[in-house]
């Protein structure tokens, strides 16, 4: 699987792209930041995250973009950004007909670290070690992206099965119940 983690903010916007499946060793595709300048108009921000987005999913055809779930903060200008952001990274992956998950911060760092309470550091040393890098990714932005992308491999996949899982089954007793009643 292929994921794309986005770690959505206005003034940069981490990407990174991951090979990998539960259970098996991970690779790094390609980790980048999308940058605008703070000084240009929020719609023109936008507009420039959107078309760095666009390039790497063309590029690198992920099959899943992964997105970081924002959460309450209390600066209200700086969720705004990073919403308006995320709301950008998820619209590109719509018109590309790939499926966008959502994750927390503590959920990535829960698995990464096994503590979802972990600081910047600690996953960053993290997705270094996971990915067998030099070294940690920066700026966080570009290690935030990873960990997202590593967490959807191992929960969203893992998920997804799941999910596949108890469909089939329904269809199953679906088909074995109307089989049975015509009888």
């Amino acid at each position: 699987m292929r994921v794309m983690g986005v770690d959505p903010g206005l003034t940069r916007c981490g990407a990174g792209v991951v090979d990998g499946a539960p259970g098996a060793p991970l690779r790094l595709v390609r980790v980048t930041v999308v940058r605008t300048a703070p000084a240009d108009p929020v719609a023109t921000r936008l507009l420039g995250i959107e078309a760095g987005i666009e390039a790497l999913i063309e590029e690198l055809s992920p099959d899943v973009v992964a997105v970081e779930r924002v959460f309450s903060q209390h600066n209200v200008r700086t969720v705004m950004g990073t919403a308006q952001a995320a709301g950008v990274a998820m619209l590109v992956a719509a018109r590309h007909g790939l499926p966008v998950a959502t994750h927390t911060p503590s959920e990535a760092k829960a698995a990464l670290t096994g503590n979802g309470r972990a600081d910047k550091a600690q996953v960053a040393n993290m997705v270094t070690r996971l990915l067998r890098l030099d070294g940690p990714p920066r700026p966080a932005d570009a290690a935030d992206a990873l960990a997202l992308a590593i967490c959807h491999v191992w929960r969203g996949g893992a998920q997804a099965r799941l999910t596949a899982a108890r469909a089939a089954a329904r269809t199953a007793t679906t088909s074995r119940t109307r089989g049975g009643a015509a009888q």
